[in-house]
């Protein structure tokens, strides 16, 4: 019965994981898009320069 049950356990952990790291893939794909996006439409800086959206 022990092993049975750490067998389940370690699917379960697993199939969490995999959940996790799907979700991690599209946050990041979803940030590079917005990061991309932002070498195309920038706003204009002071004295009618193209500015940076972001700080550094």
């Amino acid at each position: 019965m022990g092993p049975i049950l750490l067998v389940l356990l370690l699917a379960l952990i697993f199939f969490g994981l995999g959940f996790a790291v799907e979700a991690l893939w599209w946050i990041a794909v979803i940030i590079l898009i917005i990061w991309l996006l932002g070498f195309f439409i920038r706003p204009a800086g002071a004295g009618g320069q193209r500015g940076r959206w972001y700080r550094w």
